[in-house]
């Protein structure tokens, strides 16, 4: 899969292609969906298929500090459209300018005289241009207009929820990681570098590998989780600790993980934790003792779950 940092460098002689445009975050069961029908018809037309997405988020850009919680970095957000077999993965950098840029002259400099589209899959709430101007029906609109064809897909639903980026993030800030798993199609994964912290873990016979998230990560709500903890191609057992510690009155809020069977310094690398299911809330605890006496509890509890 080829990756792109906007249309500067397109290839010599690019031709037509399929393109599927969105943010993506999380790329869930519904944008797997609309990815998997872009996918399909590129392959029908014999066309690449071709996958926008945007950085910074909209959001952020139209609302300075509305910025949402992040499911999925880029990079992880490319890593999971390749498996669905996505030839390109475009990012367009979202900024001022592009936010002003009426729909039609979206469609038109960006779609047709660059990419020339000759499909485009969305999701049926798309929008598109300066103040979300545009929907589906312009855009089809326009495909008349420019020569290529559009789809706009259903929102996948199930029991009458609608599986959305804005629906898993209200999961995880619950605490309720079993629910995104479910709605991701796979487990919500946290990465970020290991950091030094206070080493009150070792002390207490629990050391830790203490993560430091991006800015914008979606950081489940504070409790203990049993998590998958992925380094360097390998997959072990841990139980995770997300908040402020306040049997010793810590105000920084952290993410601690406790690697089981496994004695190894993971400082200064880049690892990873699939959230599996939270054992319990955040507890203050009269003693240090009391501590540890519920530290073996989590980590024997989150064992049997993970085996």
């Amino acid at each position: 899969m080829q990756r792109w940092r906007g249309l500067d460098h397109l290839p010599s002689g690019w031709g037509r292609c399929v393109l599927t445009i969105g943010v993506f975050d999380g790329v869930h069961r519904g944008h797997r969906e609309l990815i998997n029908r872009a996918v399909e018809l590129a392959a029908k037309r014999d066309l690449p298929s071709v996958l926008m997405t945007f950085d910074p988020h909209p959001s952020e850009v139209v609302r300075p500090g509305s910025h949402p919680a992040q499911l999925t970095t880029l990079e992880r957000r490319a890593d999971l459209v390749e498996e669905l077999g996505v030839d390109v993965f475009c990012v367009l950098p979202f900024t001022p300018e592009l936010s002003r840029m009426p729909a039609d002259v979206f469609v038109h400099e960006l779609l047709v005289e660059q990419l020339h589209a000759a499909a485009v899959v969305v999701g049926e709430n798309f929008t598109f241009g300066k103040g979300a101007e545009g929907d589906v029906d312009l855009l089809r609109t326009l495909g008349s207009r420019f020569g290529f064809t559009t789809e706009g897909e259903s929102l996948v639903t199930e029991d009458h929820l609608i599986y959305s980026s804005t629906y898993i993030r209200a999961c995880i800030d619950a605490g309720d990681v079993v629910a995104a798993e479910h709605a991701l199609g796979r487990p919500h994964r946290l990465e970020g570098i290991v950091v030094r912290g206070d080493g009150r873990g070792r002390d207490l016979g629990f050391p830790t590998a203490n993560l430091s998230v991006t800015k914008f990560a979606a950081v489940p709500a504070d409790g203990v989780y049993a998590c998958r903890f992925v380094q360097g191609g390998k997959v072990r057992q841990a139980a995770v600790s997300v908040g402020t510690n306040p049997t010793f009155s810590g105000r920084e809020r952290r993410v601690e993980a406790f690697v089981m069977d496994v004695n190894e310094d993971f400082y200064g690398q880049r690892v990873a934790l699939d959230f599996v299911a939270r054992l319990r809330g955040q507890l203050k605890f009269d003693s240090s003792d009391d501590l540890v006496v519920q530290m073996r509890q989590d980590v024997e509890q989150a064992r049997r779950l993970l085996a």
